[in-house]
């Protein structure tokens, strides 16, 4: 039986990613230099980016204040961001079925704590795992297990709700069933791990969802 729903936060339930990547071409052309935009979506949904993003820059460019010029853009963009469709509908439903509710993230809580509490969010979790709560972040399975443990269930007693390839794998690796909900810069990602994909939250009906689910259990 599925007891208990966990949700990623960046791109699943707040855009963060596209004010991320727009934040950093902002910077970009303030200052007259070109921006590999697809080089940069192809590493949203990672623990961190694999390349250099101001690589563009001269090596004496002062990159602290780059970084702090980009973080207010972001933040600025952030803000004017709406919770994403569908979510404050799952997360109502999952409490009048009475299942536990979860986060897991690769974002730290000084990032995930204040944004939910600003939305009127935080009251739905029961726990929320973020990155310095468990040993290695997504795509390895610490944070979901953690919620798991945490919840004392196991992993095909709850689904799993993410945005990205590497939040699938994680997921998957900790024998959640999932669904894959990517979002902009994450539509392209590999979702072929996922039990389920679907275009956003909003096309979500949670009882149809978990008889599917319960009923492949059964079947398995």
């Amino acid at each position: 039986m599925i007891r208990a729903l966990i949700l990623d936060f960046d791109g699943l339930i707040l855009d963060t990613e596209t004010p991320l990547i727009d934040s950093y071409a902002d910077v970009h052309l303030a200052h007259g230099v070109p921006f590999n935009r697809e080089l940069l979506v192809r590493n949203v949904g990672h623990a961190d980016f694999a390349f250099d993003p101001w690589h563009g820059f001269s090596p004496h460019a002062d990159r602290a204040a780059l970084e702090t010029e980009r973080r207010a853009l972001k933040n600025a963009r952030i803000l004017r961001q709406p919770v994403l469709p569908g979510v404050v509908e799952l997360l109502a439903a999952a409490r009048t079925r009475n299942l536990r509710v979860g986060l897991a993230s690769n974002s730290e809580h000084r990032w995930c704590d204040p944004h939910l509490a600003r939305l009127g969010l935080r009251e739905y979790f029961e726990f929320l795992a973020c990155r310095e709560d468990a040993p290695s972040p997504k795509p390895e399975p610490d944070l979901y297990k953690l919620v798991l443990q945490r919840f004392g269930l196991r992993g095909h007693e709850a689904i799993a709700f993410e945005d990205s390839q590497t939040g699938v794998r994680a997921a998957r690796r900790a024998n959640l069933w999932v669904v894959a909900v990517p979002q902009g810069p994450t539509v392209d990602h590999d979702m072929s791990h996922a039990h389920l994909r679907v275009g956003s939250l909003a096309e979500i009906d949670l009882e149809a969802l978990i008889a599917r689910f319960e009923q492949a259990h059964l079947a398995g």
